[in-house]
C-alpha cells in the first residue's frame, strides 16, 4: 500500500484521535489474593490505552479507603473505581476476610443483575467515560462473563491462582462422577485414605498425584458442600469467555498451560509473573503505578530493618490473607522460629489467630534483637530483599510468584484451597519448597528451617528457585514475552485494531 497523501493522513491521524479508547470493566474476586494480581492486570490493559473500571465489592471498597487514605480511589486519568453490594450483611468488622464460602455463594447466586446494573449504569454516564466494550472478569465470579455474554460485550476471564490449581479444581466433577468424593465416611480424613488414593488421570498432571494433593474442598463427606460445588460451577462458567489469562510464565508451567487450553477449548494467554511485568511495562511515577492494591495498611519498617543485615540469614514468615490458626499453632510455630535461631521478620496479621492470638510468654525475650513483627508489610520487595534466606509461607500463588521472583525457597504449611496443591508441586515438581505437616510441632519447624537455610536440600531448593527466577525476570521484561501475551490478548480477544490506531 502506498503512502498517504498529506490531507490523507491529517484525516486519519484525526480519526484516530477522535476513536474513543476501548473501555475494560475488571472484577476480582472479593478477598486480597485475587484483588492484587487484577489490578496488575487492570494496569497493564491501561497502559495501551484501555479506559478502565475496577470493580470492587463494597466491604473491601471501604477497606482500601481505611488501609490507602481517602484519595486511594480516586483513580487516574482513564481509571476509575466502582462498587457492587456482594449480597451478604453489612459488617463493620475491620482488617478481616470476610466469611469464604459464604461469601461464594452470595456472589454466585445475587451478583448477576447487580453486574448488570452496573454495566448499565457506566454506559449512560457518557460524561465520564466511553462505553463499556469489554468485560474481564475473575475466573470464581463466572456471573459477569454471562453479564458480558447477555450484553454482547467481549469477555476474558482471569484465572488468579496456580494452572495445577486448575487442573485439580477443573476435575472436582469428576471425582464426583468417579465416587471418589464426596468421602465416604470422615475417617477418610485421618486414616491415610487422602495419601493412598492415587488419581492419574489428570491431563498434564503427574501420574502419581493423590487425592491429598488436590485443593482441599474435597475434604468433605457433603455432596452438598458449598465449595466443592461452588469450583465445579465456576470453572464450568470459565468456558463463556473468549480468553483465559493466567499469572505465571511459560519456564515454569508450559506443559500444564497447554493441558488448561485443551479442558477449556479456549486459548489462554501467561501474562506473568505479574508484579515483574506491571513494574517493567507500567510508566514509572504515572498515577495508576503507583495505585496499591492491599486492603491491609501497609508498614514499611520491615524494610528498614532488614537492611544491613547480612545476605540470606533472615527468615520471612507470612501465612497469607486467610489463612487462620489456633493459639496452639501460633505457639508452636513461634517456638519453632525461636529455637531455629535464626533472624525472622513474622507477618502477623491483627486475625491470623481464630482466638486469642498472643504470642507464648518467654518468646519476646528469647528472641529479643533477632525478630521483627509486622501487621502487613510490601512482601514482593521484602522478597527481593538480599537478607531474606527463606520464606515461611502458606503457600499462595501470588506468594509462590513472588518467592520465585526474589530467588527465595520456600517453606509451606498450605492451610486451604489449592494451596495444598501448590505445595505439592514446589515440592516434587520445582523442587524450590518443603512441606511443614499438618499438625504444627516447633521440633518439626526448627528443623526444616535449619535445613532450608543452611543444608543441602535446601541448597538444591536455591539453585533451582534462583533458576526460575532468571526465566521469570526474562518472561516479564519490557517487550518479553508475558507482554506480548497481553498485546495478543488486546489484538485477538479484548479489542482487536486497537493497537494498530496507537502506533
Amino acid at each position: 500500500m502506498g503512502s498517504l497523501p498529506p490531507a490523507a493522513e491529517g484525516d486519519e491521524a484525526g480519526r484516530r484521535q477522535q476513536q474513543p479508547p476501548p473501555h475494560a470493566v475488571m472484577i476480582p474476586y472479593p478477598a486480597q489474593g485475587h484483588v492484587t494480581p487484577m489490578l496488575q492486570l487492570a494496569k497493564l490493559l491501561h497502559a495501551r490505552g484501555f479506559h478502565v473500571t475496577f470493580v470492587n465489592n463494597e466491604f473491601n471498597h471501604r477497606r482500601h479507603l481505611r488501609a490507602r487514605g481517602p484519595h486511594a480511589l480516586d483513580g487516574a486519568p482513564r481509571f476509575r473505581f466502582a462498587a457492587i453490594d456482594d449480597g451478604l450483611p453489612s459488617s463493620d468488622a475491620i482488617d478481616a476476610t470476610q466469611d469464604i464460602p459464604s461469601l461464594c455463594h452470595s456472589t454466585m447466586t445475587t451478583c448477576l443483575p447487580r453486574f448488570k446494573r452496573l454495566l448499565a449504569s457506566l454506559d449512560s454516564d457518557e460524561a465520564s467515560s466511553p462505553p463499556v466494550t469489554c468485560v474481564v472478569a475473575d475466573s470464581t465470579m463466572t456471573f459477569a462473563l454471562r453479564a458480558a455474554r447477555e450484553l454482547g460485550l467481549r469477555a476474558a476471564t482471569l484465572w488468579t491462582a496456580s494452572a495445577c490449581g486448575f487442573l485439580t479444581y477443573f476435575h472436582y466433577r469428576h471425582l464426583v462422577d468417579r465416587g471418589l468424593v464426596p468421602l465416604k465416611d470422615e475417617s477418610h480424613l485421618s486414616n491415610g485414605h487422602l495419601d493412598d488414593t492415587v488419581v492419574d488421570w489428570v491431563p498434564g498432571a503427574p501420574a502419581d498425584l493423590r487425592l491429598r494433593d488436590f485443593p482441599s474442598f474435597v475434604r468433605t463427606t457433603d455432596p452438598h458442600d458449598t465449595m466443592l460445588n461452588f469450583f465445579i460451577h465456576e470453572t464450568a462458567g470459565m468456558s463463556q469467555a473468549s480468553a483465559a489469562v493466567i499469572n505465571t510464565f511459560d519456564e515454569l508451567d508450559a506443559p500444564l498451560l497447554t493441558a488448561m487450553a485443551g479442558l477449556l477449548d479456549l486459548p489462554v494467554y501467561p501474562v506473568g509473573p505479574l508484579p515483574l511485568t506491571v513494574r517493567n511495562n507500567v510508566p514509572g511515577g504515572s498515577p495508576v503505578a503507583a495505585m496499591g492494591s492491599s486492603l491491609w495498611k501497609e508498614d514499611d519498617a520491615p524494610l528498614r530493618w532488614l537492611d544491613g543485615r547480612p545476605a540470606r540469614s533472615v527468615v520471612y514468615v507470612n501465612f497469607g490473607s486467610i489463612t487462620v490458626m489456633s493459639d496452639e499453632e501460633l505457639g508452636e510455630f513461634a517456638w519453632g522460629l525461636a529455637n531455629a535461631g535464626y533472624p525472622f521478620l513474622w507477618n502477623v496479621r491483627p486475625d491470623l489467630v481464630k482466638q486469642g492470638g498472643a504470642l507464648p510468654e518467654g518468646f519476646e525475650a528469647a528472641t529479643e534483637g533477632r525478630r521483627m513483627l509486622s501487621t502487613w508489610c510490601p512482601q514482593a520487595a521484602v522478597l527481593e530483599h538480599e537478607a531474606v534466606g527463606v520464606f515461611l509461607t502458606h503457600s499462595g500463588w501470588n506468594s509462590t510468584l513472588e518467592s520465585i521472583c526474589g530467588g527465595v525457597p520456600m517453606v509451606c504449611w498450605p492451610f486451604f484451597a489449592e494451596q495444598q496443591t501448590n505445595c505439592r508441586f514446589k515440592r516434587t515438581e520445582w523442587g524450590i519448597g518443603m512441606e511443614i505437616g499438618g499438625e504444627v510441632r516447633r521440633g518439626e519447624v526448627e528443623g526444616i528451617i535449619r535445613e532450608a537455610m543452611e543444608g543441602e536440600k535446601g541448597k538444591e531448593m536455591r539453585r533451582r528457585v534462583e533458576k526460575l527466577r532468571d526465566g521469570a525476570v526474562e518472561a516479564g521484561r519490557h517487550g518479553g514475552r508475558a507482554m506480548r501475551h497481553v498485546d495478543r490478548l488486546i489484538d485477538d480477544v479484548l479489542a482487536p485494531g486497537w493497537l494498530s490506531t496507537q502506533n
